[in-house]
């Protein structure tokens, strides 16, 4: 079994002169975009006939999917715009004590498996790191995740990735009988239940209003205690061509699909991306020797504090990361439909409306004509000069454009504050179970993911 990712890559790769590359999936016309110029004509210069994903899901039966990941449209610019200042600068910075909480049970979990032997999965550690982050600052709980494997919250984050074979019939009848799709129900009755239950008991202990946690529940109950969110449509035009006004009413389905996307999309991305960088950190030692040498110069300066500047100063570690997500990004591909007739200008060629547009992230980020040995993991592309030179729409590990993740930089400090908290301790080595090249999880289809978790060893550092 191929996964989606795979099957794109290997279609760019196949026609290394063209721009563009199309295919059949089932009835529906799919093009793979191969031309940096086209991606940024897709994805941002003409954004306005290509704003839907087209990931299909019928929000009136998937409740927990009416949010801004899969929303097209009006609705997802109402909630983009409300959404967008939950992600300041100063929110970040507010949500930083409650990382490092989670941070230091990270530490305490990574002495106890040294004490084990030091043999463990790093990606289920850094998943369950994420997953306690998302519930202090997305829900005001502590769920003990790095303690507890067994947490309600990491039972339903394992849920939510690890589709069933039902599953994978139902997407394989959806991509060839595009009709179903409405009718098509993928989401776990029991996931949504056990979620929504957790959620609406967070609403009702706060009286639905802000409890002044700042957390991400806070967030949405203030946005929907202001009304009724109103903008311009990016779908219907006046006569004259001026947009009409739209208007959107943030009820708790809504509000509980905005929080359900914050926990999916943050703890998945995080731990494949922060758990990819360990892997490649424990095959190139010299290059962790560096990193450690400068978290343990900046904590210096902070009275060995770990701090959100003291994180903002550790470029090193950002460089790896970055270059961890060049090799790996955490999608793989992006999605986008045609909405309107739009005539490609490097080619003269037209397509129509509902044609699938497939921007190949993966096999763009691993192109040697963007980027010299793209199989060496090299943190030195991400310098301060270097990184200027990368073309952007060659590297989009969170996107490009007004669809670009909203949560990027969120995910970014709390990836790197977890990186820190681990390297700052411990030299993470490969176990006699460690594969040089990891085998993606063929079954996941919006996010990628290893097949088989990550194993690696940890040792405490000798400082």
């Amino acid at each position: 079994m191929k996964g989606v990712v795979e099957v794109t890559t290997k279609m760019y790769n196949k026609y290394p002169e063209e721009k563009v590359v199309g295919y059949f999936r089932g009835p529906t016309p799919e093009l793979i975009i191969r031309d940096p110029d086209v991606v940024r004509d897709i994805l941002s210069v003409d954004f306005a006939y290509f704003y839907p994903r087209g990931l299909g899901r019928n929000t009136e039966i998937e409740p927990l999917h009416q949010n801004i990941f899969h929303l097209d449209g009006d609705l997802w610019k109402l909630l983009r715009q409300r959404l967008t200042p939950a992600f300041t600068t100063s929110k970040l910075k507010n949500m930083f004590p409650l990382i490092v909480m989670c941070t230091e049970k990270l530490e305490t979990t990574g002495n106890e498996i040294v004490a084990a032997g030091g043999e463990c999965d790093v990606y289920e550690l850094m998943a369950r790191f994420s997953t306690d982050f998302i519930g202090s600052c997305g829900f005001g709980l502590e769920m003990d995740a790095i303690n507890n494997e067994n947490s309600v919250f990491r039972k339903i984050g394992k849920k939510i990735f690890d589709p069933s074979l039902t599953n994978d019939i139902l997407i394989m009848l959806w991509e060839i009988f595009p009709g179903i799709r409405k009718f098509i129900r993928m989401t776990d009755n029991n996931l949504e239940r056990s979620f929504t239950s957790i959620i609406m008991k967070i609403f009702e202990q706060r009286n639905f209003k802000p409890s002044g946690r700042n957390d991400f529940v806070d967030f949405v109950l203030d946005l929907a205690g202001k009304g009724k969110i109103i903008g311009d449509s990016i779908e219907h035009r006046h006569s004259d061509g001026s947009p009409k006004k739209i208007e959107l009413e943030m009820n708790s389905s809504c509000l509980i699909a905005q929080i359900y996307l914050f926990f999916a999309a943050g703890f998945e991305t995080s731990s494949s991306s922060t758990s990819y960088t360990l892997h490649e950190l424990a095959f190139n030692l010299d290059i962790q020797e560096k990193i450690q040498d400068e978290i343990d110069r900046v904590l210096l300066k902070h009275d060995n504090r770990l701090c959100y500047e003291a994180v903002a100063e550790m470029t090193l570690l950002d460089m790896a990361f970055k270059e961890a997500m060049r090799i790996v990004p955490p999608g793989g591909r992006l999605h986008r439909v045609c909405a309107s007739k739009y005539t490609i200008s490097q080619l003269g060629i037209s397509i129509d409306p509902g044609v699938k547009i497939l921007i190949p992230s993966q096999a763009l980020h691993n192109d040697k004509l963007y980027f010299k040995n793209p199989e060496v993991f090299n943190p030195e592309r991400f310098g301060k000069n270097e990184i200027n030179e990368i073309n952007k729409y060659v590297y989009m590990p969170f996107g490009e454009g007004p669809r670009a993740c909203i949560g990027a930089r969120l995910g970014q400090m709390q990836s790197l504050a977890g990186l820190a908290a681990v390297l700052r301790n411990f030299t993470v080595v490969p176990s006699e179970k460690s594969k040089r090249k990891l085998t993606m999880n063929p079954r996941l289809r919006i996010i990628q993911g290893v097949l088989n978790g990550i194993p690696l060893k940890l040792k405490l550092r000798e400082k």
